[in-house]
């Protein structure tokens, strides 16, 4: 059966939300992920195919590629934040960052495909502060390199009923009264889920939008603290936030890497904190001026 979408990286955060929203559309969407279990809802979508496969086998991308239809798209999604110790400095961000897209591209241009959508970052530059805003810029620039006909979106934090950031603030204010908080004047213009993956979705009707660039904002500029504040205000908490110097933030950061589980913060975070995750002055506002959406408010979320 040949596929009109391929979805890589849809099972997570964002991926979950933009298969709904093909389907919704009428696209049938082939979504491969490593870890089947935790696709169960997935499943409830009939024009959504799960199968067991690791995108960062070359063969296994390239079969995925040949299982798409030759008017159709690849979509990829394929993002981390954080670093692993044990590994080379570097090396995760660079296997997601940089080498997947390479293959992702070489496997649709060995099977004909030509229609490309790109998840990168707000703030992605090859001389940015942080590696994982590095690894995004080198991301961007092989897919601009590439004879696709490519798009490239640039969110920044993503909000939304099953992230990571905002409902992490929140159950930490649950726990702890006051909160030491490194960082508290960096900014972010925190994005709605729902509005990322509209902008994908309507781009694959959207001939103009080949070759193009979106970074993608929601309507509102919030400092750290100030998230943590409305955190805590929506599950009816209090918490006392407590700016830090930068050094012990670093020192925190430090610490959390090494934690067994997959945690806030890490130094590398830090450092792209450096740059405000804010529309550039002057910048277009794609999800109002180009793909002609209302935006969703942090303060709506529920």
């Amino acid at each position: 059966m040949k596929y009109d979408i391929l979805l890589i990286g849809g099972n997570g955060f964002v991926g979950r939300v933009l298969a709904a929203q093909l389907q919704a559309e009428g696209y049938s969407v082939l979504l491969p992920t490593r870890h089947l279990a935790a696709a169960s809802e997935l499943r409830m979508l009939p024009k959504v195919h799960i199968e067991d496969a690791d995108v960062h086998e070359f063969d296994t991308l390239q079969n995925l590629c040949s299982r798409i239809q030759a008017n159709g798209a690849v979509i990829n999604l394929v993002g981390v934040l954080h670093d692993k110790p044990a590994l080379p400095y570097g090396a995760v961000f660079k296997a997601a960052h940089v080498d997947l897209p390479k293959n992702i591209i070489t496997a649709m241009q060995l099977n004909g495909l030509k229609r490309y959508l790109h998840m990168s970052a707000l703030g992605a530059d090859s001389k940015g502060p942080s590696m994982y805003q590095r690894s995004k810029g080198d991301g961007e620039a092989a897919v601009k390199a590439s004879s696709l006909d490519w798009t490239i979106f640039r969110p920044s934090v993503i909000f939304g009923a099953q992230d990571q950031f905002i409902n992490l603030f929140a159950k930490l204010t649950k726990i702890f009264p006051a909160m030491p908080l490194a960082n508290s004047t960096a900014k972010f213009q925190p994005v709605s889920v729902d509005d990322v993956a509209g902008a994908f979705t309507k781009s694959l009707k959207m001939p103009a939008t080949i070759g193009q660039t979106y970074d993608l904002v929601g309507t509102t500029v919030y400092t750290m603290r100030e998230i943590v504040e409305l955190a805590a205000r929506k599950v009816d908490t209090r918490c006392a936030v407590i700016p830090v110097p930068d050094f012990v933030g670093y020192l925190q950061a430090l610490a959390f890497e090494y934690l067994p589980v997959s945690t806030l913060m890490s130094r590398d975070n830090i450092a792209s904190m450096q740059v405000p995750n804010i529309l550039p002055i002057g910048g277009l506002d794609a999800l109002t001026q180009v793909f002609g959406m209302s935006r969703r408010t942090l303060e709506g979320m529920k």
